[in-house]
């Protein structure tokens, strides 16, 4: 089964996906970008993230994915997310499975 493939700016996503993103990528996103052909052909950056419903890439620079990671307080100063937000973010994936059952 393939997936539908979802190119979105990070500011346009639902925050329980950037929650998602968040966890998946505990340590920042400008290491896990990758770089793909658009539709118009130009080669631009992304941040791969798959979830049970779409395969996402999250447009975005390496300098964008910086400023996300310096201006989210979510994240601390070196970069990494914080005990406390992993933690609340955890606990609401697993409120979100339990209401899908």
């Amino acid at each position: 089964m393939n997936k539908p493939r979802v190119v979105k700016d990070y500011d346009k996503l639902d925050e329980s996906v950037q929650q998602q993103i968040k966890l998946h990528y505990p340590k920042g996103f400008e290491d896990n970008l990758v770089k793909f052909q658009n539709k118009e052909g130009h080669t631009v950056s992304a941040l791969p993230f798959e979830t049970e419903e779409k395969y996402y890439l999250i447009r975005m620079t390496i300098l964008e994915a910086q400023e996300i990671i310096e201006d989210d307080e979510d994240y601390d100063d070196d970069g990494f997310l914080r005990e406390d937000a992993r933690e609340e973010y955890e606990e609401n994936l697993d409120e979100e499975d339990l209401d899908e059952d």
